[in-house]
């Protein structure tokens, strides 16, 4: 699991707007706000290092760095967040 990789929908446009980091597939309707993600500082971070080229282990150790939190703590999280990500559509396996 620690060697996947992830990559962004290319269908998913991410702005921050009012201080806030959300998510909007660009092939809905504007009507459809169910569809549109708003992401809290860790699941931004994240979004940015969901690159297409880095392993979840390169993204744990990375994370880890940066917040105050260990690393076996951060794997459960992440993999839960991922999965959520993946099923809701906005992120993909490579």
């Amino acid at each position: 699991m620690f060697e996947k990789v992830y990559m962004r929908n290319p269908d998913i446009v991410y702005r921050e707007i009012a201080g806030e980091f959300i998510l909007v597939p660009i092939h809905h309707k504007a009507g459809e706000a169910d569809s549109i993600y708003v992401l809290n500082e860790t699941g931004t971070r994240i979004w940015e290092l969901v690159d297409g080229k880095r392993t979840l282990a390169d993204i744990i150790g990375m994370i880890t760095e940066e917040f105050d939190i260990d690393d076996r703590t951060l794997a459960g999280d992440l993999f839960e967040y991922i999965g959520e990500m993946v099923t809701s559509g906005t992120l993909q396996e490579v």
